[in-house]
């Protein structure tokens, strides 16, 4: 049995356009706007605070906690206007969650708020197949830290000691994170390249979840 630990954005969910806009919404104030290409390069695979602390600094301006907690707060209202509006799902992600929920517990390790993956989850009729969520609450900094894969490695620990653990990204932050805390990691092309997320230290790369066969996940090809 193989414990299987998905990246949430990007990998089972088309959200990130819905996360950029709600991040522009709530910098638009301060007369701040993130472009794709930035927030593909610099911010993607960091949690909702992450983000903000990056693209404020990255403009010469150092945020308190309690305004990024502000900002935080705001954003998280918005994202779920907005991807409530446009909820997309990539294709095979409810199969690929109840597949491997047979062979072992399946985690949501991710930078998104809780309450955000849970109600992409139950939308897509599959929170009962989740063993456990490491959400941006859950860990002490963010991917591409390792941290939040060693709290779901605690987690798996806890359900079942003998069990080994994959992990499924789509951003090199996350492969990067993944490693670091010791996992076999399989990069899915959502969002980086094949190349990209190999040179970033990922163990194979799958080009969408079709591909991302049992086998490939288990490493047995």
């Amino acid at each position: 049995m193989v414990a299987t630990l998905l990246d949430f954005d990007g990998v089972l969910v088309d959200s990130e356009p819905a996360h950029l806009a709600a991040f522009n919404d709530v910098l638009a104030p301060k007369g701040i706007k993130i472009d794709e290409r930035e927030y593909l390069e610099h911010f993607l695979s960091l949690d909702d605070a992450g983000v903000f602390r990056a693209a404020l600094f990255r403009r010469g301006v150092t945020l308190r906690e309690e305004e990024v907690r502000g900002l935080v707060a705001a954003k998280s209202p918005r994202f779920i206007a907005r991807f409530s509006d446009a909820f997309r799902i990539f294709p095979g992600a409810t199969d690929l969650v109840v597949r491997r929920a047979a062979r072992g517990p399946v985690g949501i390790v991710s930078g998104a708020l809780e309450s955000e993956i849970v109600f992409a989850l139950e939308k897509m009729g599959i929170r009962a197949q989740i063993a456990f969520i490491v959400s941006a609450e859950h860990a002490p900094v963010s991917k591409p830290d390792p941290a939040p894969f060693r709290v779901a490695l605690r987690e798996v620990l806890r359900l079942s000691p003998s069990e080994n653990a994959v992990a499924v990204e789509d951003s090199v932050g996350g492969v990067r994170a993944a490693k670091g805390a010791g996992l076999r990691c399989v990069g899915v092309a959502h969002s980086f390249g094949q190349a990209e997320l190999l040179l970033a230290g990922a163990d194979a790369v799958a080009e969408n979840l079709a591909a991302l066969t049992d086998a490939l996940l288990d490493g047995a090809g």
